[in-house]
């Protein structure tokens, strides 16, 4: 079965809807990220979205907490700082859930009211 692909309003990426996981709040990562790699990776995907019209080549990783539903970032902390600074609309996600001891991928779609 293929993984299931979708997209997501950018405007979503904020600290109550889809949090970023391994930062308290997205200003936080938006600091980390303002130098140095950090900010040279940013930039990189920058040109890749200018380049592809908007679109990433390699979807953001969004996932739910099996106990909490606290959807957040998985993969693609600085995908989501780049879309936000080129003020892209929408982005391409995949997910699953985070478990205790396992992260799973979903191939159905969605669950919209998680958010």
């Amino acid at each position: 079965m293929a993984i299931w692909t979708g997209t997501m309003p950018t405007a979503k990426l904020n600290d109550r809807q889809i949090r970023p996981s391994e930062y308290h709040k997205w200003e936080h990562a938006r600091r980390q990220f303002a130098r140095g790699r950090d900010r040279a990776t940013v930039d990189a995907y920058k040109a890749e979205l200018v380049a592809n019209g908007g679109r990433l080549k390699t979807p953001i990783r969004l996932s739910i907490d099996d106990r909490t539903h606290e959807v957040a970032i998985g993969d693609g902390h600085h995908r989501c700082i780049a879309l936000m600074e080129l003020g892209i609309a929408d982005f391409a996600f995949t997910w699953g859930w985070r478990r205790t001891f396992t992260n799973t991928t979903d191939h159905r779609p969605f669950p919209t009211g998680v958010l």
